[in-house]
């Protein structure tokens, strides 16, 4: 049997999902919870094999919790069951450690087969996802036009580009969102990505990063 956990923030959801992966036969559901905190805090209670974890959760996103299980518990397979299209999203959870990102629009049979196969090992992604996905990976494959280690500014979006420029001039998350009116989660998503694009770790790294690559102004 295969042990699943469903973490979402919508009770009724959670219960929808149990009910309906209750008639596959080799998957028992052994918890559900709402939010990342809880995921962390009862793996080792109840030994799931798969988590179903949605992106966008209150206290701690599913993001943050596939990240530390991918340190605590890297035997647990994570598959992202969400809403979110949002290309910040599934380049986040992919790069966190989870092995898939089914849209909730999924089938139930889609979603017992995706189950069986992440816990093989195997991966999985939404085709839509994956179109978007294979697309970001040629755009950051491409050569660059700057020498050395730099990346070029041209692989991030426009909106990533203000981010940056915000984040090299000190701004919080939440500064940066009342800026740009968005949210500091939706900024932090971004900020991830710019990281990750421009192969950084941290937000010290990507203000260096912004100083050294700057036009330099005529004094």
């Amino acid at each position: 049997m295969i042990r699943v956990l469903i973490a979402d923030d919508h009770h009724l959801f959670r219960e929808g999902l149990a009910r309906m992966l209750s008639d596959a036969p080799d998957i028992t559901v052994v918890a559900s919870v709402s939010n990342g905190m809880e995921v962390i805090s009862r793996v080792a209670e109840f030994r799931p094999d798969v988590i179903l974890m949605d992106v966008n959760m209150p206290k701690m996103d599913g993001v943050e919790a596939t990240r530390q299980l991918r340190n605590i518990y890297p035997q647990v397979s994570v598959l992202m069951l969400t809403a979110s299209e949002q290309e910040n999203d599934l380049y986040a959870a992919i790069r966190a450690g989870a092995r898939g990102y089914l849209l909730k629009s999924v089938s139930t049979l889609e979603l017992i087969e995706a189950i069986n196969l992440v816990y093989a090992k195997g991966a999985i992604i939404t085709p839509i996802m994956a179109v978007k996905l294979l697309n970001e990976f040629a755009a950051t494959s491409a050569p660059s036009e700057t020498s050395g280690n730099e990346t070029s500014t041209n692989v991030l979006s426009e909106r990533e580009n203000e981010v940056l420029k915000w984040v090299a001039q000190g701004l919080t998350n939440r500064e940066i969102g009342l800026k740009l009116s968005l949210s500091p989660h939706t900024i932090k998503a971004h900020l991830r990505t710019i990281l990750d694009k421009l192969h950084l770790h941290s937000r010290a790294e990507a203000a260096a990063w912004t100083a050294r690559n700057s036009p330099k102004k005529n004094l």
